[in-house]
Parts: C-alpha cells; sequence; structure tokens
C-alpha cells in the first residue's frame, strides 16, 4: 500500500533533489524519509479560558502514529494545468501514476521513502484529441511502467562536490 503526500513542506524537501529517473513526459524524484509530522499548535494550549483554569494540554495522536510508522512509499503527485488543459486528462494521468507505482510497489522494484511523480511535458494534443482516450491512457501507462522499470537500478552518484577556493592572501604594503 502507497501512502499519499499531502503537506506542501514534503513536496518542496523531494522536489528539492534531482529527479531519480525520467522519460519523456515524466520525472520521479525520491527522498529516503517518511512524511513530516504536522505543526504542533493546540487551539486549547495558548489560548486562556474564561470559565475557569487552562486545561492541561493532551498528547498528539500524530506522535505515536509517526514513530509506529513502518518503512514505506509515500506519493505525491504533480500535474500541472498548463501541460494537461483537461481536468479529465489531468485525472487520467494521476491514476495511471498511482496505478503504476502501486504495481511497482507490489513487485517490491519501488523503494521505500517518499516520492513524486511529475508530468513535465505535455502530450501531443494533435496525436491524442481525446481528453480521456485510449490511446493516451495506454501510451501513458507504457512510459510509466518504464519509468518504475527503471527504478530497480540503484541510483546515480551525485557529483563529487568542488572544493572551495582558497582564500587569497592579503598582500602588504
Amino acid at each position: 500500500m502507497i501512502g499519499r503526500i499531502q503537506r506542501s513542506a514534503d513536496f518542496e524537501r523531494v522536489l528539492g533533489a534531482p529527479s531519480r529517473v525520467r522519460s519523456p513526459h515524466f520525472a520521479a524524484h525520491h527522498v529516503t524519509a517518511v512524511p513530516s509530522l504536522p505543526g504542533r499548535n493546540l487551539s486549547t494550549e495558548a489560548a486562556e479560558l474564561s470559565t475557569a483554569d487552562a486545561q492541561v494540554a493532551h498528547s498528539l495522536v500524530d506522535e505515536t502514529l509517526v514513530q509506529a510508522l513502518p518503512q514505506g512509499c509515500w506519493l505525491g503527485l504533480v500535474v500541472p494545468k498548463r501541460h494537461a488543459r483537461r481536468a479529465v486528462t489531468r485525472s487520467l494521468l494521476k491514476r495511471q501514476i498511482r496505478a503504476a507505482f502501486a504495481s511497482g510497489a507490489e513487485r517490491g522494484v519501488v523503494p521505500p521513502g517518499l516520492w513524486v511523480v511529475r508530468l513535465r511535458a505535455p502530450f501531443d494534443r494533435k496525436q491524442y484529441p481525446s481528453a480521456a482516450s485510449e490511446a493516451l491512457r495506454l501510451a501513458a501507462r507504457e512510459e510509466l511502467a518504464q519509468l518504475v522499470g527503471k527504478l530497480a537500478r540503484p541510483p546515480r552518484p551525485l557529483p563529487p562536490a568542488k572544493p572551495a577556493p582558497a582564500p587569497a592572501a592579503p598582500t602588504g604594503a
């Protein structure tokens, strides 16, 4: 089972990493982590009650849940309107992305962590004139299957960091 990324902080963290794999239309970003905790502000914690003593701040349920989270996969989707103008097309692509990653997770191909898949280029409207055609569905499914198949390979290593230049010695007069 794949969870969904819902917090914008998690999206920013994953999209800040370089893409792990790419295809002509999609890019997948990955970070080995779990979703972040929601904010800790309680409505009864800081407010002064006019009726009696302040309530004792209760513990958050989410803290115990995050500690018990298994190493799993969480998926976020970015399908911008500029690449898929019709809502029907965006929904079709999102369903195909979820299905491809779910089948990859069942096969053990998708490593655990946070994943964000984004549509990086539009499908040609001349080739796929219908917003939700069977041809578009099959093309997206095939491309996503190849994308998930590439995940079986280990990630490419990052280039070595360039050393900082040494500061120039001041010249005396």
